[in-house]
């Protein structure tokens, strides 16, 4: 199927952009409480118009109030927003033992930011995968004023098919932050990342996972795990666990597991979603942090309302920024109970030889 034609301003020009994301909250029944197995099988079957419809209206929502790396982060006192999203990103890279001439692959990538700032710090080639045209045509355009066009390429394409993609056997290194929570499945997609990479290949993930004392028969963390699928274009959150163990059935060999959310970090990862700008780390940050107070929320709802009547948003972007709304509020809540992590990291290697 060929690529949809884009706009200077990154919008798609066929139309497709403006459908899916009209189309987003239609997967989930807006009563929580009368979500079913039918409504999360239903997102599942049709994993990739919910994550495109999500990030067709959010991406820029993203950017405006977050960065051009769509991913959480551990934060020490007085450290400034953008430096402790890069340090998490190099730490990933320092734990995977990255080093200069490897090729990558970014599963996930988003714009390109993370791909952009370990390809920098770890001195390797790295082509970024998103299934998302409008953000792919966004990661070439930030990439290129970056000068790294040379260092980093971004192809669009399904991470359920890598294999067919890109081959076996291809990358010295696969990661993923964050992106692998809207796979249908975790054995699936861990399943693909296998058969990419080289033997001895290293795979490092942060995932997203409920937590192990998140219990889905409790109905206030089912409504809680219903939360953050709306809010932030899951098909299914999954326990920890599972994770755990679909990284394992696909042959890979656990060298570092951690879930980084639980260590006791004075300032926690979920800070920012809090819209307290008392406890901004640095001036600059007071911006971020006021972004999601009620009257950053309150600014930013209804401007995009306003466009969106104009005709100068997509019909179906404020919805988006609703669900956003959800996101924060249920990401927050479930950092604070820990029944939710972001931060789930795995440092796992292909074994050198098959296994029998």
């Amino acid at each position: 199927m060929a690529l949809a034609v884009n706009n200077p301003n990154g919008q798609l020009a066929d139309g497709r952009q403006k459908d899916r994301i009209e189309n987003y909250t239609k997967f989930w029944n807006k009563d929580i409480s009368k979500e079913d197995e039918t409504g999360t099988e239903n997102r599942v079957d049709s994993y990739t118009d919910v994550v495109n419809g999500y990030y067709d209206g959010a991406t820029e929502l993203y950017e405006y109030g977050w960065a051009d790396s769509f991913h959480f982060c551990r934060f020490f006192q007085g450290e400034a927003f953008a430096a402790a999203l890069a340090r998490h990103e190099h730490y990933l890279a320092a734990q995977m033992g990255l080093r200069p001439g490897m090729r990558v692959l970014d599963v996930g990538c988003g714009v390109g930011g993370p791909a952009r700032a370990i390809a920098r710090f770890a001195d390797v080639q790295i082509v970024g995968l998103n299934n998302n045209e409008f953000q792919v045509q966004r990661a070439r355009k930030y990439t290129k004023k970056a000068g790294l066009e040379g260092q980093v390429t971004f192809v669009r394409g399904d991470f359920m098919k890598l294999e067919e993609q890109f081959g076996p056997n291809y990358f010295d290194a696969v990661y993923a932050i964050e992106a692998t929570c809207h796979a249908p499945t975790w054995e699936g997609v861990y399943g693909e990342i296998f058969k990419v990479l080289k033997p001895g290949g290293t795979f490092g993930v942060y995932e997203w996972c409920m937590t192990d004392a998140w219990d889905g028969s409790i109905q206030e963390h089912a409504d809680l795990q219903h939360e953050i699928e709306l809010g932030n274009g899951i098909p299914e959150m999954r326990p920890l666990k599972l994770a755990r163990q679909a990284i394992k059935t696909v042959g890979f060999e656990i060298q570092h597991e951690e879930d980084l959310a639980d260590r006791p970090d004075v300032v926690p990862w979920y800070y920012p979603l809090e819209g307290d700008i008392r406890k901004a780390q640095t001036f600059w940050d007071y911006i971020t942090v006021w972004r999601m107070s009620w009257s950053g929320i309150l600014v930013t709802h209804n401007v995009t309302w306003i466009m969106e009547k104009l005709g100068l948003m997509p019909k179906g972007t404020y919805d988006v920024g609703e669900a956003l709304r959800v996101a924060a509020i249920s990401l927050v809540r479930g950092g604070q109970q820990k029944l939710f992590t972001p931060m789930y990291l795995v440092v796992s290697k292909k074994p050198l030889t098959p296994q029998t």
